[in-house]
């Protein structure tokens, strides 16, 4: 295996054990010697492949935001975007838990509010093709809160559907 290859196997590495970090201790518990150990490093060589914090948090944000994408799947309408987002929150509370935690971090970090917000212009963009722009933060907001319990978001999501057609 190549250097270059074996530098980017080691990075997913760390961001995979960074967002199990979070996921298992909330971002409050994101602790650079935890994640080298879990994947057999010295956490002083966390450095080499993140210069900073900032650099992991970034890779933590976008190993979670890119399980949203789905190119086998066509874009499709708001029915098929919600049923996406319920089949994920069942599937995989611990991607909603670790982005929840990062919505509240951003609530007292600049750094990791403006990660977040340059993620989250994607998914705004996608939503205001299909629903009403004044309804976008809406859909946002509900998928947030659901999120948080999993076992509701069928329910929630499918009445909030049935809300949005009928004021279209």
């Amino acid at each position: 295996m190549a250097r270059s290859q074996r530098t980017e196997e080691r990075r997913r590495e760390l961001v995979k054990a960074a967002f199990d970090c979070v996921a298992e201790k909330g971002f409050e518990g994101l602790r650079l010697r935890d994640v080298a150990a879990r994947v057999g490093l010295d956490h002083s060589t966390v450095h080499h492949y993140f210069p900073g914090k900032r650099d992991l948090v970034t890779g933590i944000v976008d190993y979670a935001t890119q399980q949203f994408w789905t190119p086998s799947v066509p874009v499709g309408d708001l029915d098929d975007h919600l049923e996406m987002l319920i089949r994920l929150i069942s599937e995989r509370p611990a991607l909603f838990l670790v982005l929840r935690e990062l919505d509240l971090r951003a609530t007292r970090d600049a750094e990791v509010r403006a990660i977040l917000e340059s993620r989250e212009r994607g998914w705004r963009d996608a939503l205001a093709t299909r629903v009403r722009p004044d309804h976008v933060e809406l859909v946002i907001a509900a998928v947030k809160g659901v999120s948080l319990t999993p076992g509701r978001a069928g329910q929630v999501l499918s009445q909030l559907r049935t809300l949005l057609k009928g004021s279209a």
